[in-house]
């Protein structure tokens, strides 16, 4: 047997309950003195009273209830313009249509929200000159803004749908993020940076890809860098080249003349020696270059921080060495070139320190993810910060300028950085090595 409905329930229930009376009424009409027509007239009077009021409270329960009904369901649909009257203070249900309008406009107004932040963002990321890719947990485009258009050359509505092996992006998808690439797409052809992110859409996975052009910028940058390289090279050149042409043309003159001088040994000598050193000058200039360009990438074996530090400060005994232990750490990092990393930073505090009579703190802390190791000198402190790690760039007497440039390389290659700052207070400088305590190096 199919239950009863809420409403079918509620007339049964106001039937039952006026039954008693009903019957009660019955009893007396049939049981009094009058005329039978009058009997059955009272009859029918009182049956139809009796169901009109059960049929009528059946519905005064059920409209509300439909009312509220297509009120959900229009919020279900999207649609917040219906609203549920008689939502009154001082009565039950009046409280639940009130607090249920409240939900729509609330609804509503969070509704133009979103769409108002929603068509900012859209305008915002057609706005910005990288290529913008969203892919569904299938691969096909779901999003692009004008840039990735122009990037394929290729409308909007055609590559909406699409799949990555179709646009030619499905090498994007995978590898690392963020990576540059050589690539040829239908706009042009050059140097691109890939970045890849996860986000969810309606409960779904979805991938966003950013293609950025670094063409230009790499060019501009290897632009600066020759600029630098070929000034640098060209001042050396010329400080090495000018005086050995003078005592080349002086050296000529001297073997020219009809008759020597009696001194002419000496001065053969002298020029030949300053050629001499001279030229060695220039070749350990060129392998101070060949040193930062061949850098071996590191091979990364686990160490210990507290014996490698105390091992490179160990080293130095022109100045004392203060050491302060930190905690006791091991990383994954090529223990050779930190090694020549850290003794040429307390090789370097201990030259300033000499000038002033000074020490040398050393120590180490983790901070986070991150070691970080210091090396302090109490000397006059730097004059040109901007210069320390140029390439040749040295304020002592016989310096090469490369073990700056050459310790910081070897700190990037191992994902980590090298920064040098006069201390605050003063006197002296302060190299603050940091390094990632997780296995990271980069591979290039």
């Amino acid at each position: 047997m199919k239950p009863l409905g809420l409403e079918q329930r509620v007339r049964l229930y106001a039937m039952l309950g006026g039954l008693p009376a009903s019957v009660a009424m019955l009893i007396v009409v049939w049981t009094a003195a009058m005329a039978s027509s009058t009997r059955w007239a009272l009859t029918a009077l009182f049956a139809c009273v009796w169901i009109g009021f059960a049929v009528a409270s059946g519905g005064l329960v059920t409209f509300p209830l439909r009312t509220l009904s297509n009120v959900l369901a229009a919020i279900r649909e999207g649609d917040f313009s219906i609203r549920a009257r008689g939502a009154r203070r001082d009565d039950s249900l009046g409280e639940v249509f009130r607090e249920l309008n409240a939900l729509v406009d609330s609804l509503h107004s969070q509704r133009l929200g979103a769409m108002e932040a929603t068509a900012l963002l859209i305008n915002v990321v057609d706005e910005i000159d990288v290529a913008v890719f969203s892919f569904d947990d299938s691969r096909r485009l779901r999003l692009a803004n004008r840039a990735a258009e122009r990037l394929l050359a290729l409308p909007r509505e055609r590559i909406l749908g699409a799949s990555a092996a179709e646009l030619d992006l499905a090498d994007c998808l995978q590898g690392d993020s963020p990576r540059i690439i050589s690539k040829t797409f239908p706009e042009k052809a050059g140097r691109w940076e890939l970045r890849r992110g996860v986000f969810r859409q309606d409960g779904l996975p979805h991938q966003l890809l950013v293609i950025s052009d670094i063409s230009r910028a790499l060019r501009d940058e290897e632009r600066q860098t020759w600029r630098r390289l070929i000034r640098v090279l060209g001042h050396e050149l010329n400080n090495s080249l000018a005086p050995l042409k003078s005592v080349a043309e002086s050296l000529r003159d001297l073997l020219s003349r009809g008759e020597l001088p009696h001194d002419w040994r000496d001065d053969m000598t002298s020029g030949l020696g300053l050629i001499a050193s001279r030229t060695e000058a220039l070749s350990r200039f060129v392998d101070g270059y060949a040193r930062l360009a061949k850098l071996p990438p590191p091979r990364p074996a686990p160490m210990d921080v507290a014996a490698w530090i105390h091992r490179a400060a160990g080293l130095e005994h022109r100045v004392p060495v203060r050491l302060q232990d930190g905690p006791p750490l091991t990383i994954q990092a090529d223990a050779t070139q930190l090694d020549q990393l850290l003794i040429n930073l307390v090789r370097n505090a201990a030259d300033a320190s000499l000038e002033t009579s000074g020490a040398v703190d050393v120590g180490w802390q983790a901070n986070g993810e991150t070691l970080e190791i210091f090396v302090a000198d109490e000397g006059p402190g730097l004059s040109n910060p901007g210069n320390v790690f140029t390439p040749f760039f040295t304020t002592k007497p016989g310096g090469s300028g490369i073990g700056l440039v050459l310790s910081r390389e070897i700190a990037e290659a191992h994902g980590g950085s090298l920064s040098l700052e006069n201390r605050r207070p003063g006197p002296g400088v302060e190299a603050r090595l940091r390094l990632p305590l997780s296995a990271h190096t980069d591979p290039s």
